[in-house]
């Protein structure tokens, strides 16, 4: 085996993990379904 398999491995494990997170990123952005909803309160608030 060669001198540098463990450095190369982690190597190409980085940056796969890398890749893998830049193309995760975009996609988690929240759907409107998902989002909170604010209620509106009444303006006389004695009923």
């Amino acid at each position: 085996m060669a001198d540098n398999f463990l450095e190369r491995h982690r190597e190409d494990y980085e940056q796969r993990k890398a890749a893998w997170l830049r193309k995760k990123g975009h996609s988690c952005r929240r759907s409107p379904a998902r989002l909170p909803r604010r209620l509106q309160r009444p303006a006389d608030e004695s009923l």
